[in-house]
């Protein structure tokens, strides 16, 4: 009796060796994962202004939680939207254990985010940082609600948070940098405004300002990049 059970238990303890070594070894088991990605829309918008891409990325093999578009109030300054980012990616950080996040931004929303690289420690926190039809240097277009708005008025071409924005370095750190362009823009005048020295600048082509992040096209591009 006594040899039967110890030839039983030799049989239990094998069978549950192999299934732990299978798991092991199963690639399911351990899914390949991304850097999550933080979306910063601009002025007039919402993180409603992702939707298309945020289905891209899924389509890709994205998970829900790898992607963060959040909504912020575009009116107020953009140091402030920089310090509410600061919270959104510790938040997302701390919800999917990643160390680093890759940031996508549209139009208004690269002068939130570098701000956040450049003067809030961003740097240490973020791998890609994705500039599509951003606002980097200004536009003049921003003069119709700079009385309005502070982050319009910051948003004008030669304004002072511009400058301080782009004074020294415009890449810091060892993020990866990419800035999206189109040769006809009407946002962004001068069209050059959205390029970024330092960083890979790729000119798009001719598509409206709106749908530079509901391309699929400079989607592609994009997801090459931050990959």
């Amino acid at each position: 009796m006594q040899r039967r059970k110890r030839r039983i238990a030799a049989v239990l303890s094998a069978a549950a060796t192999s299934l732990l070594l299978s798991l092991s070894l199963s690639p399911t088991a351990h899914a390949a994962t991304h850097d999550p990605i933080v979306f910063v829309h601009g002025i007039s918008s919402s993180s409603s202004s992702w939707d298309d891409w945020v289905a891209f990325f899924k389509a890709d093999g994205y998970t829900a939680a790898e992607l963060d578009a959040w909504t912020y109030s575009w009116s107020q300054s953009n140091a402030t939207t920089a310090a509410q980012l600061a919270t959104e990616i510790k938040n997302v950080r701390a919800r999917t254990g990643a160390s680093k996040v890759d940031v996508v931004v549209h139009s208004m929303g690269a002068l939130s985010s570098r701000y956040y690289l450049k003067n809030l420690g961003g740097t240490a926190y973020v791998d890609d940082f994705v500039s599509v039809a951003g606002t980097n240097h200004g536009t003049s277009l921003a003069g119709w609600c700079s009385w309005l708005y502070t982050s319009c008025a910051e948003m004008v071409t030669g304004s002072s948070f511009v400058t301080a924005l782009n004074s020294g370095d415009e890449t810091p750190g060892s993020v990866n940098y990419a800035a999206y362009w189109s040769n006809c823009d009407a946002a962004v005048d001068p069209d050059s405004s959205a390029l970024l020295s330092g960083a890979t600048n790729v000119g798009v082509g001719c598509i409206s300002h709106d749908d530079m992040n509901n391309d699929h096209g400079v989607y592609a591009q994009v997801r090459a990049f931050v990959q």
